[in-house]
Parts: structure tokens; C-alpha cells; sequence
């Protein structure tokens, strides 16, 4: 009650613009998740109802969609690529990023702030333009249909590169000072000491790398030619064309592909939040 007293008439307007705001991007999850939990015939049922929010009434239906899913596609196929090439893309992007960021932020050369700057400039560029060099690029070395060419062309990311530097920049000087004075090697230096300390970058990056390529749809669309090759985002306008097309087959399709997005993020949350806000270096 004391709480309910102290709640200003601001603080009530902020929750109740984030509950509708949270609303107005749930609410096409929830359509979707419980649209592959109803007969063909009773997706479009209601839509203008609450009624259109729920599963079938018949428990018996709900998991029978997705049966039917795996019995007409190669999903496990498609997903094991898929967690193939996102864990992969992450892994690397993680080595490739922190590598760039820790020569920006630790070890001094010439032209590096010229460098820096022009690397930066970059992100000014869209992705889109990039498409068709890397694609030529790939061609010239007999990637196409190589699940490589899916992964190696974006690992390195101006962004990821300039969050890892901020992240070494703040590691006090006096710490690598130790232990170089210890006889620490410079790759000692950025596993032993540098990588543990930045956990959030790491964390945050590894994510980021993972929902984008998990998410990429063009880019496997222009190197891969072998189905058995598809990730689950290429494999998905495959089934939606795939005749005869059912929509509660196709929201199966999205709730799946959906799951392990939604885990990772759960999962590394606390990390991300401090990696995106800047909050810390992992300096307890």
C-alpha cells in the first residue's frame, strides 16, 4: 500500500506507455506462436477477437503443426546449419574483433589514429553496397557454395572492433604494467588478462554476431546453391513457396527458428546490458 501511495502519476504514465509499447512488439509473437497451435482452417478465425490470442481448444492440436512440419522439410537439417554458421560467425567474430580492438587500444604503430579514423568512416557505408565485391571476391577464390563464404566475409565489424577497444582502454595501465614486469608475452597479455577482464564485450559481441548471422537471409542466398547448405532464414522462403503452402505450418517454421534467438538473449542479457551501456570492464 505504501508503495501504491509513493507511485507518482509520471511514474504511472511511464509503466503504462511500456506495457503498451512491450504490447505493440509481442503481440505478432503471439499471433505467430499460437497460430502454429491451430488447425489451417481456424487461423483466420476471429482475428478481430481475443479469441484470434489463443491455441486450439483441442490440446490434441497444438504440437501437431509442427509434426506435420518436420515430416515435410528437413528442419533439423536446416537448423543444425544454422547453429553452425551462427556459433561459428560469433567465435570468430569474438577472436577476429577483440584482436583489432586490442592493437587499437594497447599497442602503438604508425598511422593508427589515421587508421582508426578511417575506420570509423566506414560505418557510414551501408552493408548493401559491400554485397556484390564480396560476392566477386568469393567467386575468385572458389567459395561459392562453400558454407566458409558464409561465415569469413563479416567478421570483422568496424562496431565490435571500436566496442572492444573502449573495453581495453578502461583496463588500468598498471595491471599490464604487472605483468609484462612478470614476463608476460603481448599474447599472454590479451588472453590471460585483457579477455577475461571484458567479459561484456564479449558477451555483447558474441550475440550481436550470432542474432546477425542467424538472421541473415541475403547474403547465404547469394553463396549457397545446395539446399543441404541452406541456413534456417534461406530455408524458410523455401517452405513458404514449397505448394501446398499451410500459414500454420509457415508460423511453426518462424516459431522455431524464433527459440534459439530468444534463448541467447535470455542467457547473456546481464552481460549485454553492461557491454551496450558501458557500465563495466568485468573489474570486480
Amino acid at each position: 500500500m505504501n508503495r501504491m501511495k509513493r507511485l507518482k502519476p509520471s511514474n504511472l504514465l511511464e509503466y503504462i506507455l511500456l506495457i503498451l509499447l512491450a504490447g505493440l512488439f509481442l503481440f505478432p509473437m503471439i499471433w505467430m506462436v499460437v497460430s502454429s497451435m491451430k488447425p489451417e482452417a481456424d487461423v483466420y478465425k476471429n482475428l478481430k477477437g481475443w479469441e484470434a490470442f489463443l491455441p486450439s481448444l483441442n490440446p490434441a492440436n497444438w504440437f501437431k503443426t509442427y509434426e506435420e512440419v518436420l515430416q515435410r522439410f528437413s528442419i533439423v537439417t536446416y537448423m543444425a546449419n544454422s547453429i553452425f554458421y551462427a556459433v561459428t560467425f560469433a567465435a570468430g567474430s569474438i577472436l577476429v574483433n577483440s584482436l583489432a580492438g586490442f592493437a587499437f587500444a594497447r599497442i602503438n604503430f604508425t598511422g593508427k589514429k589515421w587508421l582508426f579514423g578511417f575506420l570509423l568512416a566506414l560505418l557510414i557505408i551501408p552493408g548493401e553496397t559491400m554485397l556484390i565485391p564480396q560476392f566477386t571476391i568469393i567467386n575468385s577464390l572458389g567459395l561459392v557454395n562453400n558454407r566458409l563464404a558464409v561465415i569469413i566475409p563479416g567478421l570483422a565489424s568496424v562496431f565490435n572492433i571500436y566496442l572492444f577497444r573502449n573495453f581495453f582502454i578502461a583496463i588500468p595501465e598498471e595491471i599490464i604494467e604487472s605483468a609484462r614486469i612478470d614476463g608476460a608475452g603481448i599474447v599472454r597479455i590479451f588472453f590471460r588478462i585483457m579477455l577475461p577482464m571484458s567479459k561484456p564485450a564479449i558477451a555483447t559481441v558474441g550475440v550481436l554476431s550470432f542474432i546477425s548471422c542467424w538472421n541473415d537471409y541475403i547474403w547465404p542466398l547469394m553463396v549457397l546453391t545446395d539446399s543441404s547448405k541452406f541456413s534456417m532464414q534461406v530455408a524458410i522462403t523455401t517452405i513458404n513457396t514449397t505448394q501446398p503452402v499451410y500459414i500454420n505450418q509457415v508460423m511453426a517454421v518462424l516459431t522455431i527458428s524464433t527459440i534459439p534467438l530468444i534463448l541467447v538473449y535470455v542467457l547473456a542479457q546481464k552481460y549485454i546490458l553492461q557491454g551496450l551501456g558501458g557500465s563495466g570492464t568485468g573489474i570486480k
